[in-house]
């Protein structure tokens, strides 16, 4: 049982909507071959901004061009955007499909050093997704430094990292993407922006796609923009998984929120 996975890793224009929304209709329509799951970085439309009640308006137009992209592809599209409920603003992952519903998940671990806690508002829940038999968790960014709640007690097969995570910390980003593939057995993607933010700081990308023995199976190169289609493999994951079954020695335990 195969799904195919096309990743984006690409530059983004800060706090421009437009651009950002034009830049990724023309990348998407660079997608020529068939594919299941198409994956944006975090705020894709915006970059990482600390300016919330600025772009949260914008929302139902970046989850509508959302959309135009599943749609266009016959393909599920996920990336962060802006909301806002109820006076809170959320980092917000939204899972598109091509039927024009979808899914979200507010980010649970805001990065605080950036002041992201000041500004939004914690999710509480794990999105748990299903795709062509697929078992899919989605998280984001700063999420990738807390193995408890990316621990694999859900049984999923992929696990999703959409993140700005910047170039001074880019070994971490590479060594957890690859320990997370490991202690979960697990395919895992991380796909990161690259270039500057408007805060001068700078993303090298390093988005990668790795399998449960926490090889890297993309080709992906960091600095520079790409679309990668790549072909993941769930009997090999599950073969691999009866022959090691470390899952089953784990750990039990109970998330207090």
């Amino acid at each position: 049982m195969y799904l195919k996975v096309t990743i984006i890793q690409s530059d983004l224009v800060w706090e421009n909507i437009e651009a950002n929304l034009n830049n990724f209709t023309e990348k998407i329509q660079l997608i020529k071959e068939n594919t299941d799951l198409i994956i944006l970085p975090e705020m894709f439309a915006s970059g990482f901004s600390m300016n919330p009640s600025k772009f949260s308006s914008d929302q139902e137009k970046v989850i509508q061009k959302m959309k135009e992209f599943s749609v266009l592809k016959n393909a599920v599209v996920t990336g962060t955007v802006i909301t806002e409920k109820n006076g809170q603003f959320f980092n917000t992952l939204i899972w598109m499909t091509p039927d024009g519903t979808y899914k979200t998940y507010n980010k649970r671990h805001l990065f605080s050093f950036a002041g992201e806690d000041k500004f939004y508002s914690q999710g509480k829940d794990h999105l748990l997704v299903s795709l062509k038999g697929w078992k899919i968790m989605p998280l984001i960014c700063y999420d990738l430094r807390f193995p408890v709640w990316s621990r694999n007690t859900n049984n999923y097969d992929l696990l999703i990292y959409v993140a700005n995570w910047p170039e001074r910390r880019n070994d971490v980003w590479k060594t957890l993407l690859k320990a997370r593939a490991i202690e979960n057995q697990s395919y895992v993607i991380g796909v990161n922006r690259v270039g500057n933010d408007g805060n001068a700081i700078y993303h090298s990308g390093d988005s990668g796609v790795y399998d449960a023995k926490g090889n890297k199976i993309s080709k992906t190169k960091a600095h520079e923009e790409s679309i990668e289609t790549l072909l993941l493999d769930k009997d090999k994951l599950n073969a691999f998984r009866e022959k090691f079954p470390v899952g089953k020695d784990a750990d039990n335990f109970r998330i207090i929120h």
